[in-house]
């Protein structure tokens, strides 16, 4: 369970570019990257929901063999690439990658606009394998090969996470 590629851009629609460390700062993602710079082509919704974007290795491989072109990790425009994560689950929960405390707030479906720039039809090869969004609730240094793992909720609460009618509520998206 952990971070394979860690991915960002400075600008809507820029080609993404792969670091192999970063620092996920809290209430806003990755540093450098265009949501925690306050752009990016979704910077008008929650702030919760467009911190920080998770896809899975596994899921970008077989959507590319199932659309028939050369996908790769960056190509979907996600931040981080996981494997042995199931992602969806983590959506309503706090979990860490490495020492950063996050919570997932909901799945991440691909738009058409992830079609425009990659000029491949995606969006129906996607649909339950575009990652999740999550909310970066403490922020820390991570690398490729950081561990990705559930965060119990007393742990979450030890760390500062907010709790009861604070507690972040995840949005379930249609699809």
């Amino acid at each position: 369970m952990t971070v394979l590629e860690i991915w960002t851009t400075p600008a809507a629609a820029a080609p993404m570019r792969r670091v192999p460390a970063g620092r996920l700062l809290a209430g806003r993602g990755l540093e450098g990257d265009r949501y925690a710079l306050g752009g990016g082509t979704w910077a008008r919704y929650p702030d919760l929901e467009k911190q920080l974007t998770l896809i899975d290795a596994d899921d970008v491989a077989a959507v590319a063999d199932e659309v028939g072109v050369p996908l790769t990790p960056g190509d979907t425009r996600r931040n981080l690439v996981t494997t042995g994560v199931d992602l969806p689950s983590l959506v309503g929960r706090w979990f860490a990658v490495g020492d950063a405390l996050l919570f997932g707030v909901k799945r991440c479906p691909p738009c058409a606009h992830l079609e425009r720039l990659t000029g491949a039809r995606l969006v129906k090869a996607m649909v339950h394998r575009g990652g999740i969004n999550a909310a970066v609730f403490a922020g820390a240094g991570i690398a490729e090969g950081a561990v990705v793992r559930p965060v119990p909720e007393e742990e979450a609460a030890r760390r500062g996470a907010p709790t009861g009618a604070d507690r972040p509520v995840p949005r379930i998206v249609a699809g």
